[in-house]
């Protein structure tokens, strides 16, 4: 599938607030909230300190679009020293998967985070979301012993 990657444009807002209905709807703890995403995707977008967002994209029914998209908050890790990541959202439109784009748009985005000088990145997926583990085992990713916890503050 042919593609270009980049960095996210207010104007793709709307396809990216839809992308991640698709991640949440297929995720366990999540649920879609339009306007929540909406609000999230505006910080993200206007603040680089914050993190960034990659997409993928290419044409779709003759129309150029959205194909999939990354975002990578940034933090400081005292354990590594400097800056980090953590893998917010990663998700391929359902009609673009099993064709190697993910899997290249997760590249770029480890490479864009080395460039940014990001130390290490983290991720959580869901347990039994086995094709999400591979790619992200392929990509470099291993296993940890830490175990995730939530707490909602709100």
């Amino acid at each position: 599938m042919s593609a270009s990657f980049g960095a996210a444009r207010a104007d793709e807002l709307p396809q990216l607030v839809e992308l991640l209905r698709v991640l949440f709807t297929q995720e366990a703890e999540l649920a879609p909230d339009a306007d929540k995403q909406m609000r999230a995707l505006r910080l993200i977008l206007g603040d680089a300190a914050i993190g960034r967002i990659y997409v993928a994209r290419g044409a779709v029914g003759g129309k150029d679009k959205v194909l999939g998209m990354v975002s990578i908050m940034h933090t400081v890790s005292t354990a590594e020293g400097g800056p980090a990541g953590h893998l917010e959202d990663f998700v391929v439109r359902p009609d673009c998967r099993s064709k190697g784009l993910g899997a290249r748009l997760l590249a770029y985005a480890i490479e864009r985070s080395r460039a940014d000088g990001l130390l290490r990145l983290i991720l959580l997926t869901d347990g039994d979301n086995v094709e999400a583990q591979r790619i992200y085992e392929r990509a470099g990713f291993a296993r940890s012993g830490m175990l995730p916890m939530r707490l909602k503050l709100r």
